[in-house]
């Protein structure tokens, strides 16, 4: 009854829509953390949490990212010296304007919208770097299909970035 309520809670208190399979991860990471910082006393790693549940890396990464409540990127901080700023003055970026910041936002969306075998593709393809036959070997299919399915994916991400 009490993870139900938890559940429950992380469901309906977030200000962003969480899907429940990225909240029940994030839980299930929640669980593990308060584990190992039970036993340890100290704040587990990303490593010891992948170990502890059984996800990767990427995915619990991910799923905490999913619950943490937003802030405006115009949110006031203070630094040690009492002086006031914004968090986008912390993070600004000479060589990057908004418009930078717009394509990178609508591109993560465009990506999040792919299937799950079309993000692990891209990912092994362009930020591991390997070739579609490696790819190919690691999903168990065949490259023609690797380079269908990247050539799609990319194709939608393209046609949602214009849109």
């Amino acid at each position: 009854m009490i993870a139900g309520e938890l559940r429950r809670f992380l469901r309906d208190h977030s200000a962003l829509r969480v899907s429940r399979s990225m909240r029940d991860t994030a839980y299930r990471v929640l669980q593990a953390k308060e584990k190992l910082l039970s036993s340890t006393g100290r704040e587990p790693s990303v490593e010891e949490l992948a170990a502890e549940t059984g996800i990767a890396r990427r995915e619990i990464v991910f799923a905490m990212d999913a619950i943490c409540e937003p802030v405006s990127l115009y949110e006031p901080v203070f630094g040690d010296g009492g002086e006031g700023g914004c968090i986008m003055d912390q993070i600004g970026d000479q060589n990057s304007g908004d418009e930078q910041w717009l394509e990178q936002i609508a591109l993560e969306e465009a990506v999040s919208r792919l299937s799950s075998r079309e993000r692990r593709i891209l990912a092994l393809r362009f930020y591991d770097g390997r070739t579609q036959t490696e790819v190919a070997r690691e999903i168990g299919i065949s490259q023609a299909q690797v380079s269908r399915l990247e050539k799609g994916a990319i194709g939608r991400i393209k046609k949602e970035m214009s849109a």
